[in-house]
């Protein structure tokens, strides 16, 4: 069996958030970020991720602005001094407490200060969330091993998992890249490995 359930986008986990996917809020730049040509865009997130969403989304949006819930920045200074570089506004000691919209659209957000609990609205017609990801291994508690994070664990270089004749492949074992190529890659290592263990 190769277990391949992937990886899902954290949420926000605010009203209208679900309501407004696929419209006013998105969690992938380089799927959306066209249809956001001349909105006011607010990007969640202090990593690696939000400082690459952020800075693509300059080629398209009349403005960006990244809220960050700490004072520093998580991404790489690579990432941040590209960042800064860039047509980018930060919003940091920030966190976004609702979402509103009118007509099914997104209008503005309301931010709070996470130090002074003071709330304050920011105006955005678009907004991304790059705040991480999380392994869809709930279904396997208890069964495959998990590491801390709730990947499941492999026997490295190889796809085995510690139940026989259980392999994992894609993003339920990928921490890093979280690409189609490198979910593609475990896959068919998954199924050569598991035909090796057929045929002995």
């Amino acid at each position: 069996m190769i277990v391949a359930t992937g990886s899902g986008h954290r949420r926000l986990g605010l009203p209208n958030e679900e309501e407004l996917s696929g419209r006013s809020v998105s969690w992938c730049a380089t799927c959306d970020g066209f249809f956001f040509r001349d909105h006011n865009i607010i990007v969640v997130g202090g990593g690696d991720t939000a400082m690459e969403e952020a800075t693509l989304l300059t080629r398209f949006a009349r403005s960006v602005t990244v809220i960050h819930r700490r004072s520093t920045l998580r991404a790489s200074k690579a990432m941040q001094d590209r960042a800064f570089a860039d047509k980018i506004s930060f919003a940091f000691d920030s966190e976004i407490t609702q979402i509103k919209e009118t007509d099914g659209k997104l209008t503005c957000v309301v931010l709070r200060d996470t130090f002074t609990g003071a709330t304050r609205e920011q105006a955005a017609t678009g907004l991304f969330i790059a705040i991480g990801h999380d392994p869809r291994t709930h279904l396997f508690t208890g069964q495959p091993e998990l590491d801390a994070q709730g990947y499941l664990k492999v026997d490295a270089p190889s796809t085995r998992t510690n139940l026989p004749g259980t392999f994992a492949a894609d993003d339920v074992v990928d921490h890093t890249y979280r690409q189609a190529i490198a979910a593609a890659d475990t896959g068919c290592a998954a199924a050569l490995h598991g035909e090796g263990a057929n045929s002995v």
